[in-house]
């Protein structure tokens, strides 16, 4: 099984490979997410270092349920090859109901296939008040026309 855009990336198919990335964990399926990763994929995010699809979806799975009213939007910084780096940023509201952005960056390596093997990622939150929040579709894919990071000034 293959998972289009494969590498080597050009402008072209990382840009897909971005917006595919966005929409899936825009839908909070950590099942659907975590298919885009290699069996044993090796990840960090934040302080958590996971190996392999199987506690990426766990990972996901308590992701989602701490965080609601999710909202991501990722963009390209960066692509050579096998390689693309992206930065991103999400809002969602806390356990507690408090409203969060967090920035961050994002380095992935794929597999000849199109599966993503490696995601390193460092996060930063940064807690905004309900009428400072810039992620306002409804739940789901960011609509095609809604403006990206740079366009709003993150």
């Amino acid at each position: 099984m293959t998972r289009p855009p494969i590498p080597p990336f050009d402008r072209a198919s990382a840009l897909i490979k971005v917006r595919a990335a966005e929409d899936a964990w825009n839908s909070r399926d950590p099942i659907k997410v975590a298919a885009a990763y290699t069996p044993d994929t090796a990840w960090r995010n934040r302080s958590e270092f996971l190996n392999g699809r199987a506690e990426v979806e766990a990972f996901l799975t308590r992701k989602w349920q701490a965080e609601s009213d999710y909202r991501l939007i990722k963009e390209l910084w960066s692509f050579d090859g096998t390689r693309i780096a992206v930065r991103f940023a999400y809002e969602a509201q806390d356990p507690n109901g408090k409203w969060f952005r967090a920035y961050g960056n994002e380095n992935w390596q794929f597999a000849p296939d199109g599966l993503m093997a490696v995601r390193r990622a460092s996060i930063n939150d940064l807690y905004i008040a309900e009428t400072d929040r810039l992620f306002r579709w409804p739940l789901g894919p960011r609509p095609e026309e809604h403006p990206g990071l740079s366009d709003l000034g993150l």
